[in-house]
């Protein structure tokens, strides 16, 4: 059911960031967040089959689209969606993985919210950097509360 509510999330956000940078930034400026958030928000839905390999894939993708958005002028990523399945896949790995992968994973989200900040503060890095920490305290509490590894 967590699913479900994320995937409406992740569409209903995907297709609202896709709108306002159409209008905004105009011509195809939205075509590449769409193509993040679908890559990202997936990898977040599919993080129970591939645990590991979700959580690397969605965080080096978050990182390569930051650094892209940075050296080609497009619109900031991570973007709103790509942010928050970002957070869902650290915040997983964190309550299900050993604790070395974990930690990778995790430091892997912050490097790529870091990035995100080279650009100054902006709306993206205001949604990015509450959802990473959201998923840096609650990962280890559902860890710790017997919700994932022991």
């Amino acid at each position: 059911m967590v699913d479900v509510g994320l995937g409406v999330v992740f569409a209903a956000g995907t297709a609202f960031t896709a709108f306002m940078l159409a209008t905004s930034w105009g011509g195809a400026s939205w075509a590449f967040d769409l193509a993040v958030s679908l890559v990202v928000g997936a990898l977040a839905l599919l993080r129970g089959r591939w645990r590991p390999w979700a959580a690397v894939a969605g965080v080096a993708v978050a990182g390569a689209a930051t650094a892209l958005s940075l050296a080609a002028d497009l619109p900031q990523e991570p973007a709103p969606v790509p942010a928050l399945a970002m957070a869902v896949l650290v915040g997983s790995a964190i309550r299900t993985l050993r604790a070395g992968p974990a930690a990778g994973i995790a430091a892997g989200g912050v490097a790529v919210v870091a990035l995100t900040w080279l650009s100054g503060p902006t709306g993206v890095t205001t949604i990015a950097t509450p959802a990473l920490a959201g998923a840096l305290v609650v990962g280890p509490a559902l860890r710790l509360s017997g919700g994932g590894r022991p």
